[in-house]
C-alpha cells in the first residue's frame, strides 16, 4: 500500500497468507493525513484496509459494492462530520448494521451519548493507544461476525416454521415447550386428486419441480390470507386459522374459505405452467374446511417439538377434503354458517366418512365463486425469456409496473 496516498477505495480483495480466506475490510475516515498514516501502519497486515479523507468520500465507499466490516469514524471533519456520517450509514438498509467506533479527541458525556445514540458501537480517544485500538476492533469485528452467522442461521432455520410461529417466538409471545391449548380453529385440507398414480412414471426431478411450484404458490397465497401453514404430506397441505394470531372466529373462517378460493383461482396458471412439462403433467386440487376446536401447541419430546394442531375437527376436514370433487371447495356445516352471508354455496349435502359415526353435513362452495375469471393467468417461456403474470394477485399499480417493463422491453427488443 503507497502510504504516502492512501487509497480511497478498495483494491483487489486481499486474503491471509495462511489460507484462502478473505481479510476483513475496515475503513478509516480521517480528515488528517498523519492518522491515516499511523492507521495504516497498525491496521494493514491484518485487514483488508480502506481508507478516505472525508465523510462524501466515507460514503461513497459505504454505499458501494465493497462493503466494509468495520468503520472507523473521525468525527470532527469538514463539510461532513462524522454524526451526520453516521446517521446516513443508519438510515441506508444495506449498511444500518455495520459496526462503526468513533475516533475523536472529544471526551464529554454529552458527546459520546449522542454518538452512541446514533448506533455507535465503541469510542475510542486521540491520542490512540495501538494495542487499545487492535483489541477493541477485534472485539467488535468478532461481535459483528457472530450476529451475521446468527442472523443467516435464523432465516435458515425460520424456513421450517410457519411465519406467524416463527415471529412469534422472536417476540416472546410462545415458549419453546411442550404446551397445547383448546381453540376454536379453521381447518384446511387440500390435494391434488390421483397424484401418486398420475404420477408413478414420472422422473423424480419432474415430481420434485411440480410439487415446489404447486407448493410455493399455494403457501404464498395462504400468507396473504393469514394462514398457518401446519405440514406437507405428499401433495397435500394442512393450514389452519385462529393460532397464534386470531381475527376473530367469524373472520378467520371467511378469511380460509376465501383463501381456498383463491388458491383454485391460481391453478390456472399452474396448469400453463405443468403443461410445458408435457401433456399429462396437470392436475386439478380438492380442498375441505371445517371450524371447530382443537387442541393446539407444541407436541412432542424435549428434545424435539412439533407445532400443530390435532381433534376429531381436523379429522373432519380432513374427510371433507377426501369428498370434494376435483377443482372443489367443500365446507363444514360449522364453516357455513360463520361465512354464509359472504360466500355463495349449494345446498346441504350428507357424507358418510370414515371414523364419524353420523353422516356429515357439508356444503359446497359454488363453482362460479371458485372459477372467477380462470385465464388471468399467463405463462409464456422462449429461449432467453421467461414471464408469468398472475393478474388476480396484481394490485392496479402493480399491472401498470408491469405494462411499463413490458413495453420497455419490447422497445429493446425492437431496437
Amino acid at each position: 500500500m503507497n502510504q504516502g496516498q492512501p487509497p480511497t477505495s478498495a483494491g483487489p480483495q486481499r486474503t491471509d497468507a495462511a489460507s484462502t480466506t478473505p481479510l476483513l475490510r475496515v475503513l478509516v475516515v480521517d480528515d488528517t493525513e498523519d492518522n491515516l498514516f499511523l492507521m495504516t501502519g497498525l491496521l494493514e497486515d491484518k485487514y483488508e484496509l480502506l481508507l478516505a479523507s472525508s465523510g462524501k468520500e466515507a460514503l461513497a465507499i459505504i454505499m458501494s459494492q465493497a462493503q466494509p466490516d468495520l468503520i472507523l469514524l473521525d468525527i470532527m471533519m469538514p463539510e461532513m462530520d462524522g454524526y451526520e456520517v453516521l446517521r446516513r450509514i443508519r438510515q441506508h438498509p444495506p449498511t444500518a448494521t455495520i459496526p462503526v467506533i468513533f475516533l475523536t479527541a472529544l471526551s464529554t458525556i454529552e458527546e459520546e451519548q449522542l454518538g452512541l445514540d446514533l448506533g455507535a458501537v465503541d469510542y475510542i480517544t486521540k491520542p490512540i493507544s495501538p494495542p487499545l485500538l487492535l483489541a477493541r476492533v477485534q472485539s467488535h469485528l468478532e461481535r459483528s461476525g457472530n450476529a451475521r452467522r446468527l442472523q443467516a442461521l435464523s432465516e435458515k432455520l425460520s424456513r421450517y416454521l410457519a411465519p406467524q410461529v416463527y415471529q412469534s417466538l422472536f417476540d416472546g409471545l410462545h415458549q419453546a415447550e411442550i404446551h397445547t391449548e383448546r381453540k376454536k380453529l379453521t381447518v384446511f385440507f387440500s390435494d391434488i386428486k390421483d397424484f401418486t398414480g398420475s404420477t408413478a412414471k414420472w422422473q423424480p426431478e419432474d415430481i420434485t419441480r411440480l410439487l415446489n411450484s404447486y407448493f410455493s404458490e399455494m403457501s404464498r397465497i395462504a400468507a396473504e390470507y393469514g394462514g398457518t401453514v401446519d405440514k406437507f404430506i405428499g401433495d397435500a397441505m394442512v393450514i389452519f386459522f385462529g393460532d397464534p394470531h386470531s381475527r376473530g372466529v367469524r373472520e378467520d373462517a371467511l378469511q380460509c374459505v376465501k383463501m381456498a378460493i383463491a388458491m383454485q383461482r391460481s391453478m390456472a396458471g399452474l396448469q400453463d405452467l405443468w403443461r410445458d412439462m408435457g401433456p399429462s403433467k396437470t392436475f386439478r386440487i380438492r380442498i375441505g374446511i371445517n371450524t371447530g376446536f382443537c387442541d393446539v401447541g407444541n407436541f412432542g419430546s424435549d428434545l424435539r417439538m412439533d407445532y400443530t394442531i390435532i381433534g376429531p375437527e381436523v379429522n373432519l376436514a380432513a374427510r371433507l377434503e377426501q369428498a370434494a370433487e376435483p377443482g372443489g371447495i367443500l365446507i363444514s356445516g360449522e364453516t357455513y354458517a360463520l361465512v354464509r352471508d359472504e360466500i355463495e354455496a349449494d345446498q346441504c349435502v350428507s357424507i358418510d366418512a370414515k371414523g364419524f359415526s353420523e353422516p356429515i353435513t357439508a356444503h359446497a362452495v359454488r363453482a362460479t365463486a371458485v372459477a372467477g375469471d380462470m385465464r388471468k393467468a399467463f405463462q409464456r417461456e422462449l429461449d432467453g425469456i421467461s414471464r408469468r403474470l398472475d393478474l388476480d394477485n396484481m394490485s392496479s399499480s402493480d399491472r401498470a409496473a408491469a405494462a411499463l417493463e413490458l413495453r420497455e422491453m419490447a422497445d429493446r427488443l425492437a431496437s
